[in-house]
Formats: C-alpha cells, structure tokens, sequence
C-alpha cells in the first residue's frame, strides 16, 4: 500500500512544528497578557449544535461523522432509494467535527454557566475542519488561536482586540493591515439600498470580493435575483470613503455602526500602531453569527488570505438557551500565518534548534560514561542528547551537521584525566575542561535563557 494522508492535511517534521510551537507561544503570550484564561472543547460536537450557525456554505463544509456500528439499520430509506444526501445524513450521523472555536465556545459558556464569572474572557487554540477545496493557505484541517469575550457590550473589548493584534504580528515579525467594519454598517447599506430582505445574499457575495472583485460580485448578486440597478446602487455605496458612507446611510442601525467604530478608535492613537488600521465597509466576514464589529488580517508582503477573523455576537448562545449574551472574539489562522513566515523565512534562527549539546564517544567505556554525564546535564535542566551508538567520530560528527546541534562534547579522547573535549560546532573552537566545568557553563547558559 502506497501511503498517503487525506487531501487538505499536512504533516510537520520536528522543525516545522518547533516553528508552529513558536507562533502558538507567541499568540498565548498576548492572549494571557491580557487576562484570558485557557479552555478546551471536544473534536466532536453533535450537529444540531453546529448546523445553521455558519450560513448556507458553511453548513455544507461541516464533516459528519457516521453513527457508530451499522449506521444504515436507521437510514431514512426514502432519502436512501432516492439517493438525497442532504436528507439522508441525519438519520446516518448525529455528530460532526467542529468547524471552529466560536459556536463550541457558546456551547460551553452554556454548560457551564454557574461554573464561570461573567464576564469571561477565554483563549483556545485546537484544529478545526472544513471540508473545503484545498489550496494555497487553505486546508481541511487547520488550528485556530481564538480569544473571545463574553458577557460585556463595552466596546473596550474591540479595542483591546486592536491592540493584542498589533502586537501579536509585531512579535511575529511580519507587516499586515488590521480591517475593522460592522455589520451593522453592512445592513445600513442593505438598508439605503432597500435590499434588506436580502442581506445575508449580499454580504455573502460582498464577502468574495477580494477573490473575484466587483464583476464576480455582481454576477454572483445577479444570481441571487438582485436586479442591475441594485447591483450598481450597492457598489456605488461600497466603493465610498468611510466618511461620505456615514452621510449617505439613511437607517439608525447603518449610523450606529459608525457611531461605535468611532467609539472604538477613541480608546487608542491609531497612528500608534506598528500595523496599519484600514476602516473598510466591504469587509463583511460571511459568518451570520456576526452582529456588530468585525475584524480581519491581510498580509501587506504575501499574496494570501485573512490571517485573522473575528467580531461582535449579540446572541450566539441564545439558541442554546441562554439569550442576551454578548460576545466579542478573534481568531488566528495559524496555518497562513506559519505559510507567511516560511515564504518570508522570517522565522528566527533559533526556534528550529532546541537541543543544546550532543554527546558523543569513542568506546564502550565512554560512552556509558557519557549517559552519567547526561543524566548530570539534564538534572539541571541542561537540553543534551547522546548519540546511542558506539560509532566512528566521522558517522557520530555528521550527524551533529545534520541536526544543527550549537556544541558537541566527546568523551574518552582525554584518556589520561578523564577531561572532555568540548566543540562550538559554529566557530570550530575546542576547549578541554572537566564535568563539573562542563555542567557549571551549561547550566548557567541555560538558566540565562529561561
């Protein structure tokens, strides 16, 4: 059998994931820096939780997950001879994979609400799946950096959400521009357009527009029965400044938009930010759950998607039970942002490299001396590796080339005192010292990195 991994995942070798562990810190660094506390989710929710939640297209990118044991002896027959999928899968499955952090996230707050103090402001960075065509930064199974908080209306919380951003691409090394809009300024222009029986069809075609531009968005308006003078009324009102949009809409929800993006910019000096702050009434993020702002990412030196979505929900747990709950969230797409930095090779050169020295020898004897050096080595915390071969220096030296190792030691070379040769594999320097020495300059390096 010629092995293989399904289309749309990826493995990582151990460099790859030392260089996604180091984007997942970076992000959990901010995260905790402003006070949000870690949760976990299951992979599988049932599917009653995640239908109807993500707008027509993303329920058909939901994964099911077959009933256990003979999933067909309770098929709809009908949908069977039939052969409807769509009517057929929830007599088949009942559970599906999550196809991302924020409805699960409802979901707990409302399981668990006499557990949590409101409001609550948690982080989680798991995978998601979407069953979604595979292409460059985008994949069916990815991870997600979420931070979402719940409980508040305050307008406070977008702007901190501003700044974590800023700061977490800052960290990252890597140029991009933040948008902010509302939805409530995407209905205002439904609403001056007088379409808005129709605003989910139009923000949904809005929200391809970076993929097909104006003439794909019109197309796709065209098909879902707008008539041509609409169409060109819409992109009449999209293609305006943010200050002139404030003028033309005519309904309170459109100008209430503004009034709180207006609000959030008065928390900080935007010409502060490393990162260039957009105001951009086309963005429109597709997900209905979205009420009032939202955010995304785009890189300004790769030609890829959002790097980050997110926004305000006024009522996300509601169809959980629990109404009237506000909530605001980000989430960071892990694996553009990991694709961004490996084109750029931005990357620092010490994230792939953890291992601080290998030990080698050149016998038997020496090398069960060389386990007692590195039991002594890493009871001090001391990252170290022996090589688990008694083998030729020159096989032993070629494989410390190839894993990058910064020192080697090798052991028994000094037969007389017992000392060790000590290597910078980097500058090709040499020095003689004894164990205690060795241990003494290690741990005193490591200690200074921690």
């Amino acid at each position: 059998m010629k092995p293989s991994i399904p289309k749309g995942t990826r493995d990582f070798l151990p460099s790859e994931v030392r260089q996604r562990q180091y984007i997942f810190d970076t992000i959990r660094d901010i995260f905790e820096l402003y006070a949000y506390q870690p949760i976990e989710t299951p992979v599988m929710e049932n599917l009653q939780t995640l239908t109807g939640k993500y707008g027509e297209e993303g329920d058909r990118l939901l994964f099911k997950v077959l009933n256990n044991g003979d999933f067909l002896a309770k098929a709809d027959e009908g949908a069977l001879d039939s052969r409807d999928s769509t009517a057929l899968v929830p007599s088949i499955s009942k559970r599906g994979l999550r196809y991302d952090l924020t409805v699960p996230f409802a979901r707990y707050v409302v399981m668990h609400r006499n557990d949590l103090t409101m409001p609550f402001k948690r982080y989680q960075i798991q995978p998601v799946w979407r069953a979604d065509r595979p292409q460059k930064g985008r994949y069916q199974e990815f991870y997600q950096c979420d931070a979402d908080a719940i409980g508040s209306e305050s307008l406070m919380l977008e702007a901190e959400y501003v700044l974590m951003i800023d700061q977490v691409f800052s960290r990252l090394g890597l140029d991009v521009e933040i948008l902010i809009n509302s939805r409530k300024v995407l209905y205002g222009i439904a609403e001056t357009a007088g379409v808005t029986d129709r605003f989910m069809d139009m923000t949904i075609a809005v929200d391809k527009l970076s993929k097909i531009g104006w003439d794909g968005v019109k197309t796709d308006l065209v098909k879902r029965n707008f008539t041509e003078a609409q169409t060109q009324f819409i992109e009449k009102l999209f293609s305006l400044s943010w200050e002139d949009l404030a003028g033309e809409l005519r309904g309170e929800v459109g100008r209430s938009g503004i009034g709180e993006i207006n609000a959030v910019l008065g928390y900080f000096d935007p010409s502060k930010l490393n990162n260039r702050l957009v105001l951009e009434p086309t963005l429109a993020r597709g997900l209905n759950y979205y009420t009032g702002c939202i955010f995304e990412v785009r890189s300004t030196e790769v030609e890829m998607g959002s790097l980050l979505g997110g926004g305000r929900y006024a009522d996300l747990t509601g169809v959980f039970g629990m109404p009237d709950l506000s909530g605001v969230g980000i989430s960071f797409g892990v694996e553009r942002i990991y694709d961004v930095l490996s084109e750029l090779a931005k990357f620092p050169s010490d994230v792939i490299t953890q291992l601080e020295l290998l030990i080698i020898a050149v016998d038997e004897e020496a090398h069960r001396a060389s386990f007692g050096i590195a039991s002594t080595l890493r009871e001090h915390l001391v990252k170290c590796e022996v090589y688990p071969d008694v083998a030729k220096m020159k096989k032993q030296m070629k494989y410390a080339n190839t894993i990058q190792v910064p020192y080697v030691v090798m052991v028994g070379m000094q037969e007389a005192n017992g000392d060790l040769i000590l290597k910078d594999m980097q500058s090709g320097v040499q020095e003689t010292l004894g164990k205690a020495a060795l241990v003494d300059k290690f741990s005193q390096q490591s200690s200074g990195n921690s």
